[in-house]
């Protein structure tokens, strides 16, 4: 039912926008709108914040859904979950409240503040430091490839407290938008996802009260990396939609395009290509799925089976996509069609949130 739900909503109110906002690289304003009307721009907030109190796997559901139509939109549902679970995870209860009441009635979005321009993969190397100053933190520094940079009101920034004890001298705290010292650069000129604005945050002086750390001192590297193990799934499930959408337009096509007097689908070669992607895909959502199932209990397992699900989700929509876009030949490759968008988009699922390298490497180290 909530997958019907989501598909109806996706395909009335955001797959009529998703070439328009991807040509003109603006925000999915018509989408977001969509999404707060029916409650699904942050379906992750729990029942006594307002939210709509979904696990992880209807979460997962939600954001499949709407990157089937368009990816940059499934990152509100996304993102959101992203910048705002460290505050579920980690932060007090006054916290909770101020913070996730205006996001579950879409008064507010919520971004995540981690990589810096000299901090990518290594993102215990940052740079921006939070001073203690009375009953105040002073912050200064520069945030890199901020989804949703200055549209979102709230921001989960990573800062160092300590720098003697590097990735445990690293503390989280929350940012608004409207805290003097807050300002953004000019929104990146992305391959993909350009409807959802990637922008540097400024961090110059930024005042902001004692309270608003998230957790203790020095544990904002570790609320971080939790948190990656349980929104790596949000990624894995984006990466599975837009594989979705690129199968189903292909196979609508394949079907009606003739060659030789018929169907090209009735060609031997054309349908084991589809059944490659469809088994491929069939997979991808597996694992995501469980994945998914594993992070609402909090199984041990969750970090390996969190990269597991991003890495091969994200590999799958780049192969099925690309395969998309070769089933459309000449037609795949101009913007008439939605297929090249598609793989343009999935080119981000297999970088962002940690490279599929990096996915390998937490793996590797968490072998179940």
């Amino acid at each position: 039912m909530l997958r019907d739900a989501v598909r109806s909503l996706a395909e009335a109110k955001i797959a009529p926008y998703a070439a328009a906002v991807d040509e003109e690289a603006r925000f999915p304003q018509e989408a977001l709108e969509a999404l707060v009307a029916n409650d699904l721009h942050a379906v992750h907030v729990p029942e006594e914040y307002g939210g709509a109190g979904a696990d992880a796997l209807a979460t997962v559901i939600v954001i499949e859904e709407v990157a089937r139509v368009c990816a940059s939109s499934s990152l509100i549902p996304a993102v959101n979950k992203l910048g705002s679970l460290p505050v579920m995870l980690a932060g007090s209860e006054e916290l909770r409240k101020r913070y996730l009441t205006p996001l579950a009635k879409g008064n507010a979005m919520f971004s995540y503040c981690l990589s810096e321009p000299d901090a990518g993969s290594d993102a215990a190397g940052m740079k921006t430091k939070a001073v203690r100053d009375g009953d105040h933190y002073v912050l200064n520094g520069v945030k890199r490839w901020i989804t949703n940079a200055g549209v979102s009101e709230f921001y989960t920034v990573m800062a160092v407290t300590d720098p003697a004890k590097r990735s445990r001298g690293i503390s989280a705290f929350v940012v608004e938008k409207s805290d003097p010292g807050v300002s953004f650069g000019a929104p990146e000129k992305k391959l993909g996802i350009k409807g959802s604005p990637t922008r540097e945050v400024y961090l110059d002086n930024v005042r902001i009260p004692a309270d608003r750390m998230i957790g203790a001192e020095g544990t904002g590297f570790a609320t971080a990396m939790r948190t990656l193990d349980h929104t790596r799934i949000t990624i894995a499930a984006q990466a599975l939609g837009i594989a979705q959408g690129a199968l189903d337009y292909a196979k609508g096509y394949v079907k009606e395009r003739k060659q030789f007097g018929k169907p090209i689908f009735d060609f031997q070669g054309v349908q084991f290509m589809l059944a490659d992607m469809a088994m491929k895909i069939e997979a991808a959502r597996q694992l995501t799925y469980a994945a998914a199932a594993k992070s609402e209990r909090g199984d041990r397992d969750l970090t390996f089976q969190g990269a597991a699900a991003k890495c091969f989700a994200s590999d799958v929509a780049m192969e099925v996509t690309t395969d998309a876009v070769q089933l459309l030949g000449g037609y795949g490759y101009t913007r008439d069609y939605p297929v090249e968008r598609m793989m343009r988009d999935a080119k981000i699922t297999q970088i962002y949130e940690g490279t599929n390298q990096v996915q390998r490497i937490v793996m590797a180290r968490n072998l179940p």
